[in-house]
């Protein structure tokens, strides 16, 4: 049955129960969302409001509406589809505020509900954008396609940008951390206003500008204000001018005035580099954040090296672990973070089994930690230290198997516990002739990261040298050592094909003043953190310092490894997307995320090879970024960084007493929808859900 009606000017079309039977199941609520259509800050009237439900499967029109000359509009259904993201879809209508008389069929715009949708809702510019960038690796056209937790994790992430009742700005983007700090507000308007320009037809061929500012590299052109914004979102560091020039072109200065007459603010003074949107998310006892992990639920954890509001220093982590929805709020105890269980000052070293327990090294307090998903140490008070025999930890992972490795970086030695069990843990890479462990055949100096690929074969990075150590895990004394081209190897990964990718900190190596340092150093029986320091230097006064290599299954290097585009400093992190893109974390001034182009070149732009940059010249900036250690891929594609630190000379000595809070980094920085979604929890390579 199809009912219809008319009041108060608004059109309300009701589908028929009927006609959901290709839906699987369906839930008992009713849904009735009264909202308004605009543009340009006006109504718009006569639009087209479809209500869509989003699932893995083709989405499904659930109602349909035109909206009055007021722009509102109602839609209801009896029955929408358990477990599905709603979404609304604005088509054509005559705004009010226009510079052109008549409909504009290049209207289309979009507001994500997600599954218990608002009574009352707005769509909009702004609205649009939010929900385009954070279901940038689900959309196509007006269609919203996807497994559920990512159609989850999109939907929960629109609110951070916008008020969905009002189609104004959300709470997350006008914080502290991201309205003032950094530019994501004034993208995210200027975005909004380009959007507009067309919708009101400020010029009269602002539309066709429009389209041919926003198409990417594909050569396809746009058709509507909707597919204007997927196309920017698809190819964000794509010729990013080309719609930036379109904030003057529609909206210049008045004569004699100082600002543009945009229907949002604030808008941007100069183009941006790609047009992201990176939010910066804190509290749950986050404080120098380190290596990010996420459970089946898409909730993120990372081992914290410092005490939130502490004078943090190098010569001691005392941190412990946070704990972030997929939207960014913090679960673990706002100040402390998750304690006990013999944590102390984690490092590079957080790993999630396949029941969402989270194992956790520590540097500072040499030990192996466990804790349940809520949070609650599993290990006992002391952690697992196996009667004092680790030292400074780094890091660990869970293999297919259930087995769990871990690296002792203090001592140059493996932790093998099989199926995670600690009464049977095993050492490997140890000296049997009383010389150092690093003088072992496993050739381990200062062991970071493992990996393990698709033969179930152990890779390992050497911060302290320039080779990487493999053996299978079902026998690690059949050692092979290979050279990877580049200095301090950090984090590293293994993509879909099992090449092995190496951040390597220090790239070419340190120069020759340093290492005479160093060696003075080591021989005055100088502390870590003196050393450190003097390495840090090193980095820090070299800009373009680092690289990441590329080794081949058989241990070859790839052609053209290392690779470095002129993004890359610092390189600490490394994780490989759903389509085997390669994006890199730099621990340097202002931080920075390096793309590139990955094994499978068929998933890159046309033209790139493998090893060639996606992101900008000088990489993906913005959202407050600091000095990053990991990147992080999540179930919808969003990626995420930790800030580690954030002024490196508060770290050393007695720093000036305004500052000397300062060393640990602050906040976990998302930018969201630019990546292809990875399966959680990672265990192994990467794998799309």
């Amino acid at each position: 049955m199809l009912a219809s009606g008319r009041k108060g000017g608004m059109v309300t079309l009701l589908i028929a129960a009927g006609l959901l039977g290709c839906v699987a199941r369906a839930a008992e609520a009713a849904i009735h969302v009264e909202g308004q259509v605009q543009a340009g800050g006006g109504t718009v009237a006569g639009s087209t409001v479809s209500l869509w439900a989003a699932s893995a499967n083709a989405p499904a029109r659930l109602a349909q509406a035109t909206t009055g000359a007021d722009g509102s509009f109602v839609v209801s259904v009896d029955q929408t589809p358990d477990g599905a993201s709603l979404y609304l879809v604005a088509a054509g209508g005559t705004p009010a505020v226009s510079k052109q008389d008549g409909a504009n069929p290049a209207i289309a715009l979009m507001t994500v509900l997600g599954s218990n949708p608002p009574a009352k809702v707005t769509i909009n510019e702004m609205t649009t954008v939010a929900s385009v960038w954070t279901h940038a690796q689900f959309i196509d056209g007006t269609a919203i396609k996807g497994y559920s937790l990512g159609l989850r994790i999109a939907a929960g992430n629109v609110p951070n940008f916008v008020d969905l009742s009002t189609g104004g700005y959300g709470g997350m983007i006008q914080n502290g951390l991201n309205s003032t700090q950094t530019p994501t507000m004034a993208n995210f308007a200027t975005l909004s206003s380009v959007l507009a320009g067309c919708a009101i037809r400020a010029k009269p061929d602002a539309c066709s500008r429009l389209f041919a500012a926003a198409t990417g590299r594909d050569g396809t052109a746009p058709t509507d204000t909707l597919s204007a914004a997927i196309s920017i979102a698809h190819n964000m560091a794509y010729k990013p001018d080309r719609v930036f020039a379109l904030l003057d072109a529609f909206y210049p200065v008045p004569q004699g005035k100082h600002l543009r007459a945009s229907p949002f603010l604030p808008y941007l003074s100069f183009a941006p580099s790609a047009w992201v949107l990176p939010l910066k998310f804190s509290g749950g006892g986050n404080a120098g954040g380190a290596k990010i992990m996420f459970d089946s639920e898409g909730n993120a954890w990372s081992g914290d090296n410092f005490l939130v509001g502490s004078q943090g220093h190098d010569d001691l982590w005392p941190g412990n672990l946070s704990k972030f929805a997929p939207n960014g709020r913090p679960l673990s105890p706002m100040t402390t973070g998750f304690t006990g269980g013999g944590m102390q000052g984690p490092g590079f070293g957080t790993a999630i089994d396949s029941t969402d327990r989270v194992w956790v090294d520590s540097t500072s307090g040499q030990t192996i930690s466990l804790f349940d998903k809520t949070g609650k140490p599993l290990s006992p008070p002391e952690g697992y230290n196996f009667g004092g025999k680790l030292r400074a930890m780094q890091g660990i992972i869970v293999t297919p198997n259930g087995d769990v490795w871990a690296l002792d970086f203090g001592d140059d030695k493996v932790v093998y516990m099989p199926k995670g069990d600690p009464n049977k843990a095993k050492f490997y890479c140890q000296s049997t002739n009383g010389q150092p462990n690093k003088d072992n055949p496993c050739h381990l100096n200062g062991p970071f990261h493992l990996a393990i690929d698709q033969q179930d074969r152990i890779w390992i990075s050497n911060a302290i040298g320039d080779t990487v150590t493999r053996f299978p895990a079902s026998d690690p004394t059949k050692v092979e050592v290979f050279p990877t081209g580049g200095g301090s190897g950090k984090g590293m990964a293994i993509d879909s094909k099992g090449n092995a990718w190496i951040a390597n900190t220090a790239g070419a190596g340190l120069g020759l003043e340093t290492k005479a340092r160093l060696l003075y150093l080591k021989f005055t029986g100088a502390t870590l953190s003196g050393i450190d320091r003097v390495v840090l230097q090193d980095l820090v006064s070299h800009p373009g310092m680092g690289s990441v290599s590329m080794l081949r299954p058989d241990g070859s290097p790839a052609p053209g490894s290392p690779f470095n585009p002129g993004s890359i400093w610092g390189a600490w992190a490394i994780s490989i997307d759903g389509n085997d893109h390669v994006w890199i974390s730099n621990f340097a001034p202002g931080g920075g995320i390096t793309e590139l182009c990955g094994a499978r070149t068929e998933t890159c732009p046309m033209g790139m090879t493998t090893g060639d940059p996606i992101s900008p010249p000088g990489g993906y900036k913005g959202g407050g970024m600091q000095f990053l250690v990991d990147v992080s891929i999540d179930p919808a594609g969003d990626v995420w960084v930790s800030n580690n630190w954030q002024d490196e000379w508060s770290c050393y000595g007695k720093p000036d007493e305004g500052v000397s809070t300062r060393c640990g980094g602050q906040g976990i920085v998302v930018f969201y929808g630019m990546a292809r979604p990875v399966k959680a929890p990672q265990i192994g390579p990467a794998r799309t859900p």
